[in-house]
């Protein structure tokens, strides 16, 4: 049988946290508290561009939907508080599916203390489409171009997993849940540090941080451009750490040494480069004698 809006609409309504309280064309957004900013961030996943049906398990294809939109959230020093969902729903999408899909949605919401806030719903032809538009409150909104020149550069989980899961993926390995491969679960189940970016936003002495989710090489040159230095890459990245995407962690710049760093933050960081003053690229590595440019070798939607 097919899906029906109302159908859909009782699922939400009955499963997702704060599903009771959408009955009106408009959600509510909480008053956001004195001296913080209320930050939003949007995702959009495609199945055939994003995620493939036939390999991603549905509940877990929700946590990841909610996932990276925390991610980023946290990255940027906010508490989140809740979401809007939108959902494109193909022909070939069941029932069953969809339960299964709102079940790990609810899961993942109640383990981060969130709600839905609103969303829409769509029918189509085929495929299926997700949207997820998260908010949350900063007191200090930790940003992209504060890196300083000296500044070490830090992630809080080694990058590259996520990249290897996509290629056993593509090899023919599939998710089992009684015998869970760690590279399959950081790409179909990934698991930020979620709590990490508060407590970096609250240390003056750490100047810029983004979500790691483009791949190292795309989102230190991101840091490098939107601060107007130049970053010296980590000697000891391999191609994956360089290369892959979707790792999910907060990648960010202080002048603290990395053993106050780890003393502070309860946590092992690793090391993938410091800031220097703007050179002949963004991105530079020694090549063994001198610095040379590193090319961007992170995911682009748009590539042909």
């Amino acid at each position: 049988m097919p899906l029906m809006e109302a159908g859909i609409l009782a699922l939400i309504r009955d499963l997702l946290p704060g599903g009771r309280d959408l009955m009106d064309d408009c959600g509510a957004l909480p008053a956001t508290p004195p001296g913080q900013t209320l930050l939003v961030t949007t995702d959009l996943m495609e199945s055939g561009q994003h995620f493939r049906l036939d390999w991603h398990p549905p509940d877990l294809l929700a946590r990841k939907l909610l996932a990276v939109n925390l991610s980023d959230l946290d990255a940027s020093g906010a508490r989140p508080i809740g979401y809007t969902l939108t959902l494109a729903l193909g022909a070939e999408i069941e029932g069953p599916w969809l339960n299964r899909f709102m079940e790990g949605l609810a899961a993942a919401s109640r383990e981060a203390h969130v709600q839905v806030l609103g969303g829409d719903t769509v029918g189509r032809a085929s495929g299926l489409g997700l949207g997820l538009t998260a908010f949350g409150f900063a007191s200090r909104w930790l940003r992209r171009d504060g890196l300083r020149v000296g500044d070490l550069l830090f992630v809080d989980q080694r990058p590259g997993a996520s990249l290897r899961g996509l290629r056993k993926l593509q090899a023919g390995q599939r998710w089992d849940p009684l015998h869970p491969d760690p590279d399959l679960a950081a790409h179909l189940d990934p698991r930020p540090n979620l709590g990490l970016g508060l407590k970096l936003a609250a240390m003056p002495e750490v100047h810029a941080c983004l979500d790691l989710s483009d791949g190292l090489s795309r989102d230190l040159r991101n840091l490098a451009d939107a601060s107007g230095l130049s970053i010296l890459v980590a000697p000891d990245l391999d191609g994956d750490a360089l290369q892959g995407g979707e790792d999910y962690s907060r990648c960010f710049g202080s002048d603290l040494p990395q053993a106050e760093l780890e003393q502070r933050l309860e946590r092992a960081l690793i090391p993938v480069g410091w800031a220097v003053d703007r050179g002949a690229a963004p991105l530079l590595v020694y090549d063994g004698n001198a610095p040379r440019a590193l090319p961007d070798l992170g995911f682009d939607h748009f590539a042909p």
